[in-house]
């Protein structure tokens, strides 16, 4: 692949649609539709939502991936990313080992944390955190030894192993080589949706959309973008319908979905949100405690049917709580930062 970086200066719709993309995942944990319709919420949350993680994962790759991959920054730059990764990962691995252990769901085998901890996630939204690594890593050894054609051919392939064994695979389990093939894959994980088979291929998406030359007008990406989509959420209700599915997070068409947004997404000015970065990463890391925190309320306060069991109003409520409560920790953490730069100032000026 030349090396060529796109003329781009205003990255504001890729940092709001970050915002996005975080109350898309609030919204896969907390299904807002469900209380109006089984099939809608389906369809709203569980197709249209599966953007959202692709999307951060082509981010990681158009910003922090394709520099490497052009030659314009060594390890360095991913090296810094995946240790800020994995420190994060740690770090909120602690923070929801109380709530595992009051839901129960605490083991004491090393396996079970192994496997948690490399693939599964060490609560059910972390997964996300060892898939990045995983996916970046498998990414630098390809650089290293293949060409970019073989590199997408492997990514590609890997991600229609995973699909199959996600929205197809009570499908293909009726074949008994792939079903046993599959049934060993899921000892080690859970789910396709990890390092492996999932996150290569959005991340190298990104860096070939960073560092390729094709570009697409605003309106060619729209409308690429409503077909495509159109065609993803009638791959998911056919899936769904069926009871194709062990899971939903992979689609076929989700490739040609996130090509599209991301596309539509670069070639739309405007003027960033403040906070946007960080407030997504916050809400994303935080929503689960607030997820309990809001039953936990409005069971105190006799609400449960209203901020509960109303599916909309139980997500607006865990949206509102999980933006307090992540805006708060920021202004907290900038007021520190900025007293610790006037206190380093203070020295060196002495």
């Amino acid at each position: 692949m030349p090396a060529f970086r796109r003329n781009r200066r205003n990255y504001a719709a890729i940092d709001n649609f970050r915002l996005a993309a975080a109350l898309l995942i609030v919204a896969i944990h907390t299904s807002p539709l469900k209380s109006f319709h089984e099939t809608a919420d389906f369809l709203a949350t569980y197709c249209f939502g599966r953007i959202a993680v692709p999307f951060f994962l082509m981010v990681t790759g158009y910003f922090v991936l394709a520099p490497y991959q052009r030659g314009s920054t060594g390890l360095g730059g991913v090296g810094k990313f995946l240790r800020k990764t994995a420190v994060l990962y740690g770090i909120s691995t602690l923070l929801y080992i109380p709530l595992k252990i009051y839901s129960g769901n605490f083991s004491v085998h090393a396996g079970d944390w192994l496997k948690e901890i490399f693939f599964d996630g060490t609560f059910y939204h972390l997964w996300y955190l060892p898939a990045v690594i995983m996916g970046c890593i498998l990414l630098l050894a390809l650089l290293r030894c293949c060409s970019p054609l073989t590199i997408s051919a492997v990514v590609f392939a890997l991600y229609v192993v995973g699909v199959l064994g996600d929205s197809y695979y009570n499908l293909i389990a009726e074949v008994p080589v792939l079903k046993t093939v599959y049934e060993g894959m899921f000892q080690i994980s859970s789910y396709t949706r990890n390092g492996i088979f999932f996150a290569p291929a959005f991340l190298w998406m990104g860096v070939v959309l960073a560092n390729g030359k094709v570009r697409l007008s605003r309106n060619h990406a729209a409308a690429g973008f409503l077909i495509s989509m159109t065609g993803m959420l009638a791959e998911g209700f056919v899936s769904f319908y069926f009871e194709w599915q062990k899971h939903n997070s992979m689609y076929f068409m989700l490739l040609l979905v996130m090509f599209f947004l991301f596309e539509l997404l670069l070639s739309t000015q405007g003027t960033q949100v403040k906070m946007a970065r960080d407030l997504s990463m916050y809400i994303y890391i935080l929503h689960p405690f607030c997820i309990v925190a809001v039953r936990g309320l409005a069971g105190a306060l006799k609400m449960s049917e209203l901020l509960v069991k109303q599916s909309l109003l139980h997500y607006l409520a865990v949206v509102v709580t999980s933006a307090l409560l992540s805006l708060i920790l920021l202004t907290v953490k900038q007021a520190l930062s900025a007293r610790r730069n006037y206190v380093q100032q203070g020295k060196s000026m002495d």
